[in-house]
């Protein structure tokens, strides 16, 4: 199918899907970079370690 996804059916159902390797490892990077977004927000909502700075200190 060159480049293109194909879907293989069963009783005209769909029961899996062949994906170019470039397809398939951008589909990866997006799930990790929602993975990480997920992770941020939870540290971002979780206010008990938050250590207060001053930028002149750093």
């Amino acid at each position: 199918a060159g480049d293109e996804a194909v879907a293989i059916l069963n009783h005209n159902k769909a029961s899996a899907y062949l994906v170019p390797a470039q397809t398939y490892e951008k589909l990866m990077q997006i799930v990790d970079d929602y993975m990480l977004s997920n992770k941020v927000k939870e540290r971002i909502e979780d206010t008990d370690e938050l250590v207060e700075v001053n930028l002149d200190d750093l």
